[in-house]
């Protein structure tokens, strides 16, 4: 049974594959240039940076439902994410790897449904979804897709934290020691700037996803200094690790579908 998976991030993983092509797709929320389809075995995976092949928009600007819709129109069933991130927890620090279970959303002004009233999509179970839509978010990343990126650290001998709050901020600056603090109390683990919408605007149209964090820094307060050179440089580091993830996680030969990810 052919598999088609998705993976969302940053560059650095598009050459795991000597043959591999660019597609681009139109959708009613706009054209998708930047999608990378390769082939391992009889299965389709699609490569989407979310900032853009030269990483030139920033988090809030992004255009999650275009990306989202186009995974779907190309028959995608489970995503696999990757996010730098900041630790706001002393204990999990620079360089180490959290497969989040939990979302707080502190975004302020982005697009977070396809269903405003007007949209209708038609799944293959033979049910649609359309008009108004309140989504049962009580796990928002799917645990079957969380074990398999669990799996896939521990095996190349990384750190893995197997669970953690993700607190998504609206971005593009990072945040203040208060807000750091604010987060803090709140419960967070490790705070970033693009899970939401991406993870909802996945699981209203029935599509597993899971997000890989590798922590880049701790929040503001916590350091000296937050900058995105910081961040940018600790991720060169760790690219191949995140490639030898990767190459598990398209290895896997069968995923679960006893989650509730498409209810």
């Amino acid at each position: 049974m052919q598999k088609k998976i998705a993976i969302i991030g940053g560059s650095g993983v598009y050459d795991l594959f000597k043959k591999a092509e660019n597609i681009s797709l139109k959708t009613p929320y706009g054209k998708v240039d930047n999608i990378v389809k390769a082939k391992h075995g009889n299965n389709e995976i699609y490569f989407l940076p979310r900032h853009g092949p030269k990483h030139s928009v920033p988090p809030h600007l992004i255009n999650y439902r275009a990306n989202i819709y186009a995974l779907y129109k190309l028959g995608v069933k489970q995503i696999f994410a990757t996010n730098a991130v900041g630790s706001i927890d002393l204990g999990i620090n620079p360089g180490e790897f959290v497969v989040p279970d939990q979302i707080i959303d502190m975004t302020k002004s982005r697009q977070l449904t396809f269903f405003e009233g007007t949209a209708s999509f038609s799944f293959d179970d033979k049910t649609k979804r359309d008009g108004v839509v309140h989504l049962d978010y009580t796990e928002p990343y799917c645990p079957n897709l969380r074990n398999i990126f669990v799996k896939a650290v521990e095996d190349i001998g990384e750190m893995v934290y197997t669970k953690g709050v993700h607190i998504c901020s609206e971005g593009p600056r990072f945040e203040t020691p208060a807000e750091i603090i604010m987060y803090q109390k709140l419960g967070g683990t490790v705070v970033g700037m693009t899970t939401v919408p991406e993870s909802i605007l996945a699981r209203e149209l029935k599509m597993c996803y899971a997000t890989l964090c590798l922590i880049t820094n701790y929040g503001a307060g916590m350091q000296e200094k937050v900058s995105h050179e910081e961040v940018v440089e600790l991720f060169k580091q760790k690219t191949k690790q995140i490639k030898e993830i990767m190459k598990k996680i398209i290895a896997t030969k069968a995923v679960p579908l006893d989650c509730k990810c498409k209810v």
